[in-house]
């Protein structure tokens, strides 16, 4: 079993992952894919006159400001524009593939934080109209049942709510729940970056292995969204997964090129 994360930043080749994909399923592969849509949001956010804003956790992790017209903005491209691109690219390849939010069957559940505690100018805040969360729980019966028969779900947030409201939920967190939650082998995180950079954003200072052991040591070389993609790393390895890799999604056969070795794996 395969999950494969592919991220939503600027300059990643959506049409290279979807080829790789396809082909690795043709081959029999099971797999799950998994996707952002960050850099589209973010630019459909500006246009309809609501811009982005990002917001620091106390304990360092970036994550985007979620108020309620945020998450509309949200759904509208995760999933509607991106998922359905996705979904459209694999069914030209040949490939049976069904889009599906976190929200559909419930398939990514997990409590809506109260609030938020975050650092703004120094000074700690806290945000309570936020609409943002964790999975807790993956509908592992729902995926089965379309991989049983032939189907490829791909999966975006936002999740479900314990208390049945959408939430915006990380994409590699989820993620890692999904493999975990699956008993994958590996789960291949895909970005605009080579892998986890020792100097970043210099792309010669590619960290190439880590130890499962030590993985917690190397989150000081992480940098902006690659902290929240080690953090989910950890967690996937910590509940069993064998093997993480992030990965470049610029290059031609970006899932092959990964799990030949090509980035940085941990495991």
């Amino acid at each position: 079993m395969l999950v494969i994360k592919v991220g939503g930043s600027e300059g990643i080749d959506l049409d290279a992952v979807c080829r790789d994909v396809a082909a690795l399923v043709k081959e029999g592969q099971r797999l799950v894919l998994v996707h952002g849509g960050s850099h589209r949001t973010n630019v459909v956010a500006e246009a309809l006159g609501h811009p982005p804003q990002f917001v620091t956790s106390v304990s360092g992790f970036t994550s985007r400001r979620t108020d309620r017209e945020t998450l509309a903005i949200f759904e509208m491209v995760y999933c509607g524009e991106v998922n359905k691109g996705i979904v459209e690219r694999l069914q030209a390849a040949g490939v049976n593939a069904v889009g599906l939010s976190g929200l559909d069957g419930r398939l990514l559940e997990g409590p809506r934080k109260e609030a938020i505690k975050i650092v703004e100018n120094g000074r700690r805040r806290v945000l309570r109209d936020d609409y943002t969360g964790t999975v807790q729980k993956v509908n592992v019966g729902l995926l089965n049942l379309l991989l049983d028969n032939g189907y490829l779900p791909v999966v975006t947030p936002p999740a479900i709510s314990t208390e049945n409201v959408a939430i915006n939920v990380d994409g590699d967190r989820a993620a890692a729940m999904i493999a975990s939650a699956l008993g994958a082998e590996r789960l291949v995180i895909l970005s605009n970056v080579p892998g986890l950079l020792r100097d970043f954003p210099d792309e010669s200072t590619l960290i190439r292995r880590i130890e499962p052991a030590r993985a917690d040591e190397f989150m000081a070389h992480a940098q902006g969204r690659m902290r929240i993609k080690v953090l989910g790393a950890i967690e996937a390895i910590q509940q069993g997964v064998g093997q993480v890799i992030f990965a470049d999604a610029r290059v031609e056969s970006p899932v092959r090129r990964a799990l030949a070795g090509e980035g940085t794996v941990i495991g």
